[in-house]
């Protein structure tokens, strides 16, 4: 649930573009919708019932059916946190990129400042320390 203040957050850059790629592709859309799903506690409740459901009501010998069905499930879903984990990495990736050139450009702007103050204090310095006798007087 997003919080009610949601839409007036900025956001990193990196994410927006994420964001982009993701709505661009129904593949991504439908392993996010999948992910979410498997990562919440209905997922969990949902399968308590239906298991438990099966193997009381509906199966006599519920175990080998059952190991089957399980481990098939947890070889899809663990594909789905292989995808997740993936799209996660390259978002990192793509945030620290966006971070990296930000803090360059950020530097290179800082030097430049402090190189042209440096060359403000040494002409003031000049000016005001070295050759004070060049200076107007105001009793004049």
């Amino acid at each position: 649930m997003k919080p009610p203040f949601a839409h007036k957050l900025k956001h990193h850059p990196a994410v927006l573009e994420n964001q982009a790629q993701r709505a661009a592709s129904a593949q991504l859309r439908l392993a996010d919708k999948i992910t979410d799903f498997a990562g919440s506690m209905p997922f969990v409740y949902i399968h308590a019932v239906v298991f438990a459901t099966w193997m009381i009501f509906f199966e006599a010998a519920p175990w080998p059916k059952l190991t089957l069905i399980v481990s098939l499930e947890a070889i899809f879903l663990s594909a789905f946190v292989l995808i997740g984990q993936n799209r996660q990495a390259a978002f990192q990736q793509a945030k620290a990129d966006h971070d990296f050139n930000e803090q360059e450009l950020e530097l290179k702007t800082n030097t430049e400042l402090t190189r042209t103050i440096h060359k403000l204090t040494t002409e003031l310095h000049r000016r005001f320390i070295e050759e004070p006798h060049n200076q107007p007087r105001g009793d004049g």
